[in-house]
């Protein structure tokens, strides 16, 4: 991995269900794969993996971008951004698949109460995109391929700490949700972080 990104191990918090493992995240021809597989080192749970820019301190507003597809259908793919201190909320989701690959949605969690405001967009998620959230006092806008599909213009909805990119794939077997079915993975052509000007 490049300088600065952290990868995932262990179990993720409030999944006792499910595993990240390093080996799960690969790069190679130009791209990153975030596997998701039956494992045998895992008495053949399905396992995933993860990878976070934190290696650095995130930042208070700018705006990110992902070109990314996924494999097929089965787990939890997410594009997101993840605050750098111990409280969370806030998070903003920008690219999460909920086990599908013909959609995705884009959720800001906030307050102590984790109150969540969602959108969804229909999409080929096998097929090549650019997804971005430009993020700013006054709103959070969601791209893809360099057009909007969704905001939230609520300033209390609206981070106002550090956070950082987060690229990862989970399954919540044991809740009988998001349980593959078949390997698949999340294919990372690049990404582009801007701070504000």
């Amino acid at each position: 991995m490049p300088a600065n990104w952290f990868l995932y191990k262990g179990q993720p918090g409030g999944d006792p269900g499910t595993d990240f493992d390093p080996a799960h995240v690969t790069v190679s021809g130009g791209l990153l794969r975030i596997n998701t597989y039956q494992d045998a080192n895992y008495a053949n749970a399905w396992v995933t993996g993860g990878t976070s820019y934190s290696g650095t301190p995130g930042q208070t507003y700018g705006a990110y971008f992902v070109r990314s597809r996924i494999t097929g259908p089965g787990d939890d793919n997410d594009e997101l951004l993840w605050p750098d201190g111990s409280e969370w909320p806030p998070e903003v989701d920008f690219n999460e698949t909920y086990t599908t690959s013909t959609g995705t949605n884009a959720t800001v969690h906030f307050n102590a109460a984790n109150n969540q405001d969602a959108r969804s967009v229909t999409i080929d998620m096998t097929q090549w995109h650019t997804w971005g959230v430009i993020w700013t006092p006054t709103s959070i806008t969601y791209t893809v391929d360099g057009n909007v599909w969704g905001s939230v213009t609520k300033t209390a909805e609206i981070p106002t700490v550090p956070m950082h990119l987060s690229i990862q794939s989970q399954t919540f077997c044991s809740a009988n949700w998001a349980c593959p079915t078949a390997n698949n993975s999340l294919l990372v052509d690049w990404v582009a972080i801007y701070k504000p000007s």
